[in-house]
């Protein structure tokens, strides 16, 4: 039977397809014509030339690392490498069993409170600290106030009160021109998150001259605080309370002053310390001691370093503080709202005295503008300077710096933190001590308040030679440069804070 020619012509297109498909070997392609092997690879499959299949290692077989583990070669090298681990495990252990029975032990450190770890700051005129007189200006500095790295604000007086007028008190009532509660706790709740702890001034006629109004009135003016120390410590967390006049409560109210140590101390946390900061106008170290004793306060704040300056009763006043008080409740200060500032006492030994307040056991309290030498008007209002550097007073910035530096530098050494206190030397216009911890770096005081230059002459035990940490003219003495400590040479007004290593 004949094919249509339709599909004969199909059967001949798909004949030649599939030899189209088909590989071209090398003599094909060539044809005769000189056409090359790698020619014809390309325009077909290309023929590759196996080698001969390589033998891989594949390693031993379970049998036979059994087998090998077995001989008595590996056994004794396993029992010599156990061997050799258990010695040197053991020697690791005598090793350190023997460095810790031969370092020398650490002394513990004394438990610490808030106010023990830095300066505190008082601000009793929030009108003459902040550009806008409230307490919400005040909120805006507290950024400020961490920079100085203080540990505390004292504040106020701020409540109700007419000079002299015990009718018109109210403990629980801010003045009207300072703000409202809300902007009170919005100033706790800033100074807090900077870990800055804020201390309410509660002396109740701060306006007038007898703290407490006239004696009549004492007991029932004490009676009125003891709420408002609940509402303050306990609603509006409140970190502390101040008192003026703790010799006249003791004398007149015994029994309510025992009262508000009692409502203090029962809001004090395990997490929080609550303080009882009392102010007395005695300048007597014995006299001061004696009533740190009696009142319980935890911080009794005095003129005691004001009054022996100048003088060699400045030594002893300190040694005597310091032996008979535990540091924790150690106060020191050179200014306050009724002496005025710092720099009242000399401008050219306003860093002398901060060095001197900074670097003794205890707590440094600063009036608002002491870190950059603030100097006194004529009623002692004195309007915080906060553009130093448009201001006439050059010295200003250098001195804040100067401030700086010493706060962060005794927040950080254990030695300046809770060292102990040792008198070097002292006299009517110098004074050196020391303040050394178990292990940590010694510092050094040196300080002339003279007008005249000395020659201190340091002998063992301490070194020879000691390292200049801050010096109140930079330009005389380098820092971190060596100074011989048997021939020390303070020009006047010129302080220096030395250190050297630890010795045992």
């Amino acid at each position: 039977m004949s094919k249509d020619p339709e599909v004969e012509m199909k059967d001949v297109e798909l004949n030649e397809v599939d030899q189209e498909k088909q590989p071209m070997t090398a003599v094909e392609a060539g044809n005769g014509d000189g056409i090359s092997p790698t020619a014809a690879e390309k325009n077909g499959s290309v023929k590759v030339k196996m080698d001969e299949e390589e033998v891989k290692f594949t390693g031993l077989s379970k049998e036979e690392l059994l087998k090998v583990a077995g001989t008595p070669g590996w056994v004794r090298t396993r029992w010599a490498l156990l061997v050799l681990f258990w010695l040197g495990w053991l020697g690791m252990l005598a090793g350190a069993i023997g460095i810790i029975i031969q370092a020398p032990r650490c002394k513990p450190l004394p438990k610490m409170n808030w106010w023990n770890k830095g300066p505190l700051y008082q601000v009793a005129n929030v009108a003459a600290f902040t550009e806008e007189k409230t307490l919400q200006g005040l909120t805006k500095k507290i950024d400020y106030l961490s920079d100085l790295k203080v540990k505390g604000l004292i504040l106020g007086p701020i409540h109700t009160s007419k000079a002299n007028q015990p009718q018109s008190l109210s403990f629980t009532e801010i003045e009207p021109s300072l703000g409202t509660m809300d902007h009170f706790k919005n100033l706790i709740k800033t100074a807090h998150k900077k870990s800055i702890s804020v201390v309410l001034d509660l002396t109740p006629n701060y306006k007038g001259h007898e703290p407490w109004f006239a004696n009549g009135t004492v007991t029932d003016v004490a009676e009125k605080l003891k709420p408002a120390l609940v509402f303050w410590l306990k609603e509006h967390e409140v970190d502390g309370v101040r008192l003026s006049g703790v010799e006249r409560l003791l004398n007149v109210t015994p029994s309510q002053w025992a009262d508000f140590r009692a409502i203090v101390q029962n809001f004090t946390t395990d997490d929080k310390t609550r303080a009882l900061f009392g102010v007395t106008d005695k300048t007597s170290a014995v006299d001061v001691a004696a009533l740190q004793n009696r009142s319980g306060v935890d911080l009794l704040m005095s003129g005691v370093l004001r009054a022996a300056l100048g003088s060699e009763d400045l030594a002893p006043t300190i040694q005597h503080l310091y032996s008979s008080q535990n540091q924790t409740s150690l106060a020191w200060s050179l200014s306050d709202r009724a002496h005025g500032h710092l720099a009242s006492l000399g401008p050219a030994l306003l860093r002398p005295h901060l060095l001197l307040l900074l670097t003794l056991p205890g707590t440094p309290i600063l009036n608002y503008g002491d870190e950059i030498g603030l100097e006194d008007t004529q009623d002692k209002v004195t309007r915080m300077l906060w553009d130093l550097k448009n201001s006439t007073e050059k010295e200003m910035p250098q001195t804040l710096e100067f401030f700086q530096q010493l706060s962060d530098l005794r927040g950080k050494e254990r030695s300046l933190l809770h060292g102990d206190f040792r008198i070097l030397h002292n006299s009517t216009s110098c004074l050196a001590f020391l303040r050394q911890w178990d292990q940590s770096t010694v510092f050094l005081s040196a300080l002339n308040w003279g007008t005249e230059s000395v020659a201190l002459r340091l002998a063992p035990p301490i070194p020879a030679w000691a390292t200049v940490t801050m010096a109140t003219d930079p330009t005389v003495f380098l820092k971190g440069s060596s100074v011989k400590l048997d021939s020390l040479q303070l020009g006047a007004g010129q302080a220096l804070l030395l250190q050297y290593p630890y010795s045992a």
